[in-house]
């Protein structure tokens, strides 16, 4: 069967404007002479909707989206054309909606598959919206027995999961009923690795019940959530026919009784897949939530030097402002750094000094301090003062203001509340700093785009005389090594210990992340690249002793 496999990136919420990228793919589609078209989970929709899924008008216009598309395969008799959506379950009881992949073929829908397993961990909330299907079925189509499965239908595979999640496997079931050919629609999000466990997901169906499978996954930026797409199908023996590009919307036809080869698909490296998830992610975030420009601070550190090389990216040199705001304790290289920096990339600068602001806040709050000694406070609205002046910026000329803050600051709750943690997006905060080098050296590799100065020199938020990251924090290769047991791995203390870091820093890291997470929860969105991220996959009390 000639199948081809449409991965696109939709907007959520937008019926109108997906089916134009619909209906768009289908023209592109067509000169290639396809049996099939396939496109991603809730495509028409986009994903996650959330709790658009909650309203009736919406799935109403969602269910006008897909008898339109029906409408339009009349124009395509040649072709079925697989797409999915939300739709209104027939039964009596439950929420009363399906997350459905549909067959249309010739304008009328052949088949509907709903999704059996509603996935509720990490970014997931599906059992909030949907209705499991109870059964699947397959169906006949042009000679061949489609078993159709939508997303974590395909997740519950025996080698996955150290226990497991469901007591279930429709992929399994679909074969044994009489599936000639496998195809998963999904909105898989990215994680740092997460496409080589896709490819050996899939790959294991394949071989495992001897089927071609075609996997469409969606692309794009929605939120937190980048989507980085990297659709793929395999032959019966679970080798690579094609893997369509990372990142990008893309479009290409598979023969499914072709044979594979380990050549058709080339895993992505990890630190240069970081860096273009991010790119998308900023840029579709920008983009969809109706904005042009952005403006970030520039300090002269790493991280905003880092946020403004992936924001020049996603949005072109034209669009990107950086500003430096020096105070007493900034050094002047850390400002000519950043013009440098900014020199190197073609955006904008400015210098608006913040000394004088800070001593007006600092005398009118004199009397209320009286008696007491200068410690973090005054170092704190340097900060704020800088958050005060970017989102001064925002609102006069519609900038989106940048927060540059990564994964390892906003654990352990080394930023300041309205402060450094101002902004639209944190674009790094789920990078550890540790991979915040690592981006810059990817950023560098051909020139020298970010200033030798700016990444060799110690950190440090310039807040008061000869300060450094290392005063506080604990060397930041150890830091991110409990962030990531604790956090990622979910161990405890001891066994964060055991693997030979000292228990007084494991416990002052651990005790910081939990007596932080209400800075976290006022933090401005993060763009997800990791297994765990702060935000909608992070969902710790803040109110609690434990």
């Amino acid at each position: 069967m000639r199948i081809i496999l449409a991965q696109l990136n939709p907007v959520v919420g937008d019926v109108p404007g997906n089916l134009r990228r619909v209906q768009q793919a289908l023209e592109r589609a067509r000169e290639l002479k396809p049996d099939l078209v396939v496109f991603s989970e809730l495509v028409l929709t986009g994903y996650p909707p959330r709790d658009l899924l909650a309203h009736g008008w919406f799935i109403d216009r969602a269910e006008a989206g897909l008898a339109e598309v029906g409408q339009i395969s009349a124009r395509y008799p040649e072709a079925g054309i697989i797409v999915g959506a939300p739709v209104r379950s027939p039964r009596s009881m439950g929420k009363g909606l399906l997350n459905a992949a549909i067959l249309l073929e010739g304008g009328r829908e052949r088949s509907r598959q709903a999704k059996s397993l509603l996935p509720t961990y990490d970014v997931f909330d599906e059992t909030r919206y949907f209705d499991p299907g109870d059964k699947v079925q397959p169906v006949k189509f042009k000679g061949e027995v489609l078993g159709l499965s939508v997303c974590e239908d395909a997740w519950n595979s025996p080698e996955m999961w150290e226990r497991k999640l469901y007591d279930r496997d429709p992929v399994a079931e679909l074969a044994s009923a009489g599936a000639t050919v496998l195809i998963n629609i999904s909105a898989s999000p990215f994680a740092v690795g997460k496409d080589v466990v896709r490819k050996r997901l899939v790959a294991g169906h394949a071989l495992r019940h001897g089927l071609p499978f075609v996997f469409v996954n969606q692309v794009g930026g929605n939120d937190d959530l980048v989507f980085d797409g990297r659709s793929m199908a395999f032959d019966r023996q679970g080798r690579p026919l094609l893997a369509l590009r990372p990142f990008q919307e893309d479009l290409a036809v598979v023969e499914t009784g072709g044979q594979g080869a380990d050549s058709n698909y080339i895993a992505v490296d990890a630190v240069e897949s970081i860096h273009d998830a991010l790119v998308l992610g900023v840029r579709d975030y920008v983009r969809k939530c109706g904005f042009e420009k952005a403006v970030l601070g520039l300090s002269g550190g790493i991280d905003s030097a880092v946020v403004c090389c992936l924001a020049t990216s996603a949005l072109g040199p034209k669009n990107v402002l950086g500003i430096t705001m020096p105070s007493e304790y900034s050094s002047r290289g850390s400002v000519e750094d950043s013009r440098c920096l900014a020199e190197n990339l073609g955006v904008e600068f400015r210098e608006v000094g913040i000394a004088e602001v800070c001593q007006t806040y600092l005398s009118v709050l004199a009397r209320e301090f009286v008696g007491r000694k200068p410690d973090t406070t005054e170092e704190n609205l340097q900060a704020r003062v800088r958050g005060n002046i970017l989102m001064a910026i925002s609102n006069k000329f519609g900038h989106l203001v940048l927060a540059t803050g990564n994964k390892s600051e906003l654990a352990v709750g080394y930023c300041t509340l309205y402060g450094d943690m101002s902004g639209g997006l944190c674009v790094l905060a789920d990078v550890p700093k540790t991979t915040v080098y690592a981006l810059a050296d990817f950023i560098n590799r051909r020139r020298e785009v970010i200033p030798e100065a700016i990444i060799r020199k110690p950190p440090s938020a310039e807040l008061r005389p000869e300060q450094t990251d290392q005063d506080t924090l604990p060397p930041y290769d150890v830091l991110d090594a409990v962030i990531a047991g604790y956090i990622d791995d979910g161990l405890s203390a001891d066994q964060i210990v055991a693997s030979g870091i000292d228990r007084k820093t494991v416990e002052w890291v651990i005790q910081a992340v939990n007596r932080n997470e209400y800075k976290r929860r006022q933090a401005a969105p993060g763009l997800k690249v990791t297994s765990r991220a702060f935000g909608t996959g992070w969902r710790m009390p803040i109110a609690a002793r434990y």
